[in-house]
């Protein structure tokens, strides 16, 4: 038979229980492939990571302009992200992802990347200098505890980049 709580000892039970995980660190980047290189998203910025679907390509466009793709009924354009670096085409396959930028961007975009690496947090990251030239959605850069090299998107400053806004050939 279950113990019945009062309402004062289950308030101050959720109570404690919201604290402990409002404390708690949680991973709050995506990290990615693109063009052989691991990039992080902030996961506030992306809508979801979906496996590619078929992409119907658009002509007179740049080649990192992949094409648009339907997702649930809605045309997404679909850029590769590693092209867009220019670090190459990504190649189809079975890790290769569709990262939708989150809806409030109003762009109606997805990047194509090699693969997704998973949750990545702070606490696994160390800061590192970036370098002199750089993109300005490139916020920040990192190496993790591999000694692998991180680079951070900034996909609001991505999405407002002249270059990435100009897909005609």
């Amino acid at each position: 038979m279950a113990t019945r709580l009062s309402l004062r000892d289950y308030q101050r039970d959720l109570a404690a229980r919201l604290q402990e995980a409002g404390s708690a660190r949680v991973a709050s980047k995506l990290g990615v492939q693109a063009g052989g290189q691991r990039w992080l998203v902030d996961l506030r910025d992306a809508g979801e990571v979906l496996p590619v679907p078929a992409v119907t390509p658009v002509p007179l466009t740049r080649p990192w302009f992949r094409g648009v793709a339907s997702i649930r009924g809605n045309l997404v354009s679909v850029i590769d992200f590693g092209a867009f670096l220019g670090l190459g085409a990504t190649a189809p396959g079975e890790q290769a992802r569709l990262v939708l930028l989150n809806e409030r961007f109003r762009m109606g975009c997805a990047l194509l990347v090699e693969r997704s690496l998973g949750l990545r947090g702070e606490e696994q990251l160390s800061a590192r200098a970036r370098a002199e030239v750089h993109a300005p959605w490139l916020r920040a850069e990192y190496d993790d505890a591999q000694g692998e090299h991180w680079r951070e998107l900034d996909l609001a400053l991505l999405v407002q980049d002249l270059e990435f806004l100009s897909v005609a050939a």
